[in-house]
């Protein structure tokens, strides 16, 4: 599919909004989790790594299945998914009203709900990019930071909500503000213009049907030549033939060429839809061999193969305390009185902070958005760290909103991933990173919730955490280092689509 060239401006400001309402509309319940897991703790009496894989399954299984999404997004487009995913997650949190035990959860809250956030954050992200070109950091900014705002206000609304109407009224509610998503997914209109005149040479992708057959009618031009040469000398032959014996011969021809023809016609039509089937199996195959051919090129790249081990690493340690942090204060017998506000609230307004100014960083030609990045993941790492240290609710707020706010590098991912492999190959490449974030979010609660009630206590669990997201941290460094000595050597002679940082850092 051929794109225009991104306006950045236009009808990409709209595209901009909607984005923003929609990552609000559709994360903000699946992120402020952490209010609903203490109520589904209370109620069904399960263990807190059990409990957990409901809240990490709502945020890790759309990432899991990002593949599947950037795939249904380039096949569909973003309007068509955004609508069918709002049914989704509105569907998918009134379901989890009438839920009978935690393992109903798993699927209405857990696959439904985050499933349908997954095809959203891939539609949002992707039609966004292609909209923006020099401002689509602060594009994705804006647009990242709705989920955020999410956070903060459904931290709160979720917990008023369940004070007022209960548990499953909660979930009703939020279900039914979900469809809101639909009239935003309405608007994401695709960067080519509906008014434009078709092309006069349409392209094979658009029309297999007619290339496969048209293609099937030249290769058979050969054996029609041969068809017309081998009747013109049977009509030599039957020339030859006396005048009392041609008469019948050439009656016999004229009954059996009625047959014939209609026999022809049948077997016509068999071999063309034959070829058919053939030919569109051929290029399902080849497609699927380009798509993983192109998945090993993009793991040659050294850049993008440490990018991939440290979002896993970064989303095994770093999402848990979004989810738990309310349950780290109850542990460490911090009195009610002291809350001024939820710790998830300050998470998520500060994330809608880091976002936002992490976005515009990374907009600046000096500002180099891998090392922003990592720089992010150091210091998340030395956070984590510092959990098992803070005994009040003012540093743990305090270490909640610098969390936040270095969790904002979500924003930039989706720039330093564009730098890295190109933006025609950023639906491949996000997708695949995005299986992993997957993984890491729907493993790090449920292991953390293990670590708690293995030791009866956080402080070996956040340990873990600040380990995993160091490690790929130094990893993502390491790998970036050399590449930053090529480009600065040998940046003439690099092809266009490979990774140099002069050019990250320049855009």
């Amino acid at each position: 599919m051929v794109f225009r060239k991104p306006p950045d401006g236009g009808w990409g400001w709209v595209i901009v909004v909607v984005s923003f309402f929609t990552q609000f509309l559709c994360y903000g319940s699946p992120l402020a989790v952490g209010v609903l897991y203490l109520e589904w703790l209370d109620a069904f009496g399960e263990g807190k790594g059990k409990t957990a894989w409901v809240g990490s399954l709502a945020n890790g299984i759309g990432l899991l299945a990002s593949p599947v999404c950037s795939t249904c997004v380039s096949s569909f487009g973003a309007r068509p998914v955004a609508i069918f995913s709002g049914f989704m997650v509105a569907g998918g949190l009134m379901m989890s009203s009438f839920a009978p035990n935690i393992y109903f959860l798993y699927i209405s809250y857990g696959i439904v709900v985050g499933l349908g956030c997954g095809l959203l954050y891939t539609a949002t992200v992707t039609i966004t990019c292609q909209y923006f070109d020099k401002r689509r950091g602060l594009a994705l900014g804006l647009i990242s930071t709705g989920s955020s705002l999410g956070l903060f206000i459904y931290a709160a609304l979720q917990k008023e909500l369940i004070d007022l109407y209960g548990l499953d009224g909660c979930l009703l509610i939020v279900g039914a503000l979900s469809l809101n998503i639909l009239a935003c997914g309405s608007l994401m209109r695709p960067l080519e213009s509906p008014d434009s005149p078709p092309a006069e040479k349409p392209s094979v992708d658009k029309v297999p049907d007619q290339y496969f057959v048209y293609h099937e009618k030249e290769k058979t031009v050969e054996e029609n030549i041969s068809i017309l040469e081998k009747g013109y000398i049977d009509e030599k032959c039957v020339n030859s033939i006396p005048d009392y014996k041609q008469d019948s011969v050439l009656s016999k021809n004229v009954l059996n060429s009625i047959n014939v023809s209609e026999k022809d016609t049948y077997k016509k039509k068999v071999v063309e839809q034959t070829n058919f089937c053939k030919q569109l199996a051929k290029r399902k195959w080849q497609l699927y061999l380009n798509y993983w051919e192109e998945t090993v090129v993009l793991f040659k790249n050294k850049v993008f193969s440490a990018l991939f081990v440290a979002i896993l690493l970064f989303d095994i340690g770093g999402f848990p305390p979004s989810l738990l942090m309310e349950d780290v204060a109850r542990s460490a017998n911090i009195s009610e009185d002291d809350y001024h506000m939820p710790l998830i609230s300050i998470i998520g307004i500060m994330t809608a902070v880091g976002k936002l100014i992490l976005g515009i960083l990374a907009d600046f030609k000096w500002v180099n958005s891998l090392y922003l990045y990592v720089t992010t993941l150091l210091m998340t790492g030395v956070a984590l760290f510092a959990i098992p240290f803070a005994k009040s609710y003012l540093t743990l707020a305090m270490l909640s909103g610098i969390l936040g706010f270095l969790t904002g590098n979500w924003s930039i991912f989706p720039y330093v991933t564009t730098k890295t492999v190109g933006i025609e190959k950023l639906t491949h490449a996000y997708g695949i990173l995005m299986f992993f974030a997957g993984l890491g979010n729907s493993l790090g609660p449920p292991i953390v919730g293990w670590f708690y009630d293995w030791t009866q206590e956080y402080d070996t669990a956040f340990y873990f955490s600040g380990f995993c997201v160091l490690l790929g941290g130094f990893l993502l460094l390491l790998a970036a280092l050399p590449c930053w000595n090529a480009c600065t050597n040998q940046s003439s002679k690099l092809p266009p689509n490979s990774y140099t940082y002069k050019v990250a850092s320049s855009a």
